[in-house]
């Protein structure tokens, strides 16, 4: 079966109500937009253009932030009365889904690494209409891994998908991408495509964990994921970057475009959790589009990027696909009823 979004919750909100869903997908486009903006403007002008911050030390404050968030979320909201929550956390934290939950968090703290790398080098509007391309990368994983069916409509949609990725990056050729992002667009775009395949299969390895795992909340889910991911990224800054935080600092460069970046990208990931449980995938394919067309705006109007006639087209097509996705799943199987063969009352074997 789809899964369908929770009953309307409303919130009150500057002296009016709002359905929490609406609220949610607002925040998502929000952070989405807020999240590249901030790591786009961190590069082009940097706090202290002597010694830039390092991105691996953001992507390890980033996974700090969300573990220590959600920890203080499991202790408020899913604490039982007269229990300790010590107690609790040991009998969850150490048994094997923890371990297994080592993958999508090793594969998280890379992707959000990449991120870093694909948004240097990339336009703020070309980075978010290739990102896209993670619908396709979990489509395939969703397929392989959980059996999941796509319908005839969201094969189109995947075309389509792949096909305006494409246009966009060649626009981004013939308009000298390059020099509008002072990166490169091969290493940009190699980037995102692995950020992209990581995505992929790290979200349906979740999502399987999540139906066959032990059932804890997701700010424990969340919690053990971001474990491992400053983890990781601890391990990432002492082998990459190790020479120059011993010289500079670990917070060398830092500046408030980059602890917005952390701060956006760490709450990024409760915010999806929230968005898919109360809305459906129509209006999370809108909240996508409607980030694209703000983050391509605000590209244009704080770097000078030019919005031509190929990217446009391009852009359409991926905005065409990610709705048609989300609007043509797949119907759910139907599962007959038993077949009962009729028995003669002659039968010997019946009496």
């Amino acid at each position: 079966m789809v899964d369908q979004p929770t009953a309307a919750v409303r919130i009150p909100l500057l002296g009016a109500t709002m359905q929490l869903k609406y609220l949610s997908l607002l925040l998502l486009v929000i952070q989405n937009v807020g999240l590249v903006m901030s790591i786009k403007y961190s590069r082009v002008h940097p706090a202290d253009a002597s010694t830039p911050y390092i991105a691996s030390t953001a992507v390890v404050m980033s996974e700090v932030i969300k573990f220590a968030v959600s920890l203080v979320g499991e202790y408020l909201y899913h604490t039982p009365l007269g229990e300790s929550f010590v107690e609790n956390f040991k009998v969850e934290f150490f048994n094997v889904d923890t371990i297994k939950l080592s993958v999508p968090g090793i594969l998280y703290c890379i992707q959000n690494n990449l991120l870093f790398i694909a948004v240097s080098n990339l336009t703020v509007a070309a980075y978010q209409v290739s990102a896209q391309i993670k619908i396709l990368t979990t489509a395939v994983f969703s397929v392989w891994m959980l059996s999941k069916q796509i319908s005839m409509l969201q094969c189109v949609a995947l075309v389509l998908l792949t096909a305006g990725v494409a246009i966009v990056q060649v626009s981004s050729i013939d308009t000298d991408s390059e020099s509008a992002t002072g990166g490169n667009q091969i290493v940009g775009m190699g980037a995102i495509l692995l950020a992209c395949s990581t995505s992929g299969f790290a979200g349906v390895y979740f999502e399987k964990m999540l139906k066959t795992g032990r059932k804890v909340s997701l700010f424990f889910r969340n919690v053990q994921l971001g474990f491992f991911g400053w983890v990781i990224g601890l391990a990432t800054v002492a082998v990459n970057d190790g020479q120059q935080v011993y010289e500079h600092g670990f917070f060398q460069g830092y500046g408030v475009a980059v602890w917005t970046a952390i701060l956006t990208q760490a709450v990024g990931g409760l915010l999806v959790a929230v968005v898919m449980k109360y809305a459906d995938n129509i209006l999370k394919g809108f909240a996508t589009s409607l980030s694209i067309v703000l983050g391509s705006i605000l590209s244009t109007i704080f770097f000078g990027v030019p919005m031509t006639l190929q990217f446009l087209f391009g852009a359409g097509l991926v905005l065409i696909a990610v709705y048609m996705y989300g609007k043509y799943p797949a119907p759910p199987k139907q599962v007959s009823p038993p077949q009962y063969s009729p028995v003669s009352r002659d039968d010997p074997e019946a009496k």
